[in-house]
């Protein structure tokens, strides 16, 4: 087995070290499928049936490169998340690397339901990673939605949108192939009608259920170009299976607008959940306070400890923990940056040292609560019944 390359410089390398290679889209044909290929109609069963049978989950945590990761799912899941994403794993890595695999792939019994997701541009290959995780969850999901330029460079993600002849292939092959049900994540186009018709190929190809991001591809920011729920319901309306919905989640209000505008069956939250996991439990950031919210006596340290506590038990990779402290503790370090600046002197961490700077932190005076919004959402309920 190769090992993997530490990057130095461009951290895009890891992963666009393999060659972008292409399949024939009939690679599917020539794998030797099972007999178990269905009708349309029941398929469409099939996923509903599975999706139920997990308990229909309507909050999800997105998939977030280096940072839905293990702990931090179980902290989101503490606080309300019913379903969650692992990372995009690199299908061609995830195959090759024992290392790779072991350090980016954890979870546990508690950890369910639960998708993971692969970028791949190969169906045979992805077909080789995702068995190994087959068993381990609840969905394959193919990430057809990645806008950044180290998609681009690896030719996955939102850079597959005009081969969809290739998608299908990747669709079919794990669709005929494993037990375990396909989903993907996908962005608009800029056409509805091809909106449409990619989300339509998708579900005929065998994928059982559609997460769909708001966005463009070249809507890369999402404090600059606002998600469109209107074309998300109009997916949601061409399609048979369950479709999740991603973009504008700021706070549980938005939550059950998204449910009500889209029809979706689950919303899915990113950035959000970066700086406060406990979204779901109906906790808003400063930010997002409005007349009548109280204090919910939690805060964004406590978040982190709880994380931290979490790593110990869930050992991941020393990026992903820094990375997190700074999101969680982000409004803190704008009062206190130079708390923030000890943190990036840390070459190296340790558990004990970020404890201590935590610590620190609020005998500084810098505790930001966390805002009970939930008297709010059940208002809200109560007037547009978006939760019904």
């Amino acid at each position: 087995m190769p090992t993997i390359t530490p990057t130095h410089g461009d951290p895009d390398d890891i992963l666009c070290a393999t060659d972008a290679t292409l399949s024939d889209t009939s690679e599917a044909a020539a794998l030797g499928m099972p007999s178990r290929v269905l009708t349309g109609a029941t398929r469409v069963e099939r996923a509903w049936a599975h999706w139920r049978a997990l308990g229909a989950p309507r909050f999800l945590v997105a998939p977030m490169v280096d940072n839905s990761e293990l702990p931090f799912r179980m902290l989101c899941r503490k606080y309300g998340a019913e379903a969650a994403y692992t990372p995009m794993l690199h299908s061609r890595i995830f195959s090759e690397n024992d290392k790779y695999r072991s350090m980016e792939f954890t979870t546990c019994k508690e950890d369910r339901p639960l998708f993971v997701q692969f970028c791949a541009n190969d169906p045979k290959i992805l077909l080789e990673a995702a068995r190994r995780v087959a068993p381990h969850c609840d969905y394959i999901d193919i990430n057809l939605g990645c806008p950044q330029r180290i998609a681009r460079r690896g030719y996955y993600g939102a850079f597959l949108m005009e081969n969809q002849p290739l998608i299908k292939s990747l669709v079919e092959t794990l669709a005929l192939n494993l037990d375990v049900p396909v989903s993907c994540k996908i962005r608009i186009f800029p056409n509805l009608d091809d909106t449409i018709s990619y989300a339509k190929m998708l579900e005929e190809a065998g994928c059982s259920l559609l997460a769909v991001h708001g966005r463009t591809r070249d809507q890369k920011d999402s404090t600059k170009f606002k998600a469109d729920w209107t074309a998300i319901r109009a997916v949601k309306q061409a399609l048979r299976i369950p479709v999740l919905a991603n973009g504008n989640i700021r706070h549980m209000a938005d939550v059950y607008s998204c449910l009500e505008e889209t029809g979706c069956d689950g919303v899915l939250s990113a950035e959000t959940l970066l700086e406060n996991p406990a979204l779901f439990a109906g906790y808003k950031t400063v930010e997002w306070r409005e007349e009548g919210d109280e204090d919910g006596g939690l805060d964004q340290a406590d978040l982190a400890v709880e994380y931290l506590r979490l790593c110990e038990k869930y050992p991941v990779p020393w990026r992903m923990v820094r990375s997190h402290v700074h999101k969680l503790l982000g409004d803190w370090f704008r009062i206190h940056p130079e708390v923030r600046e000890e943190l990036n002197k840390q070459s190296t961490l340790t558990f004990e040292w970020l404890y201590d700077m935590v610590r620190r932190l609020k005998e500084l005076g810098a505790r930001v609560p966390l805002y009970d919004g939930r008297n709010a959402v059940v208002d809200k309920i109560a007037v547009n019944g978006a939760a019904s």
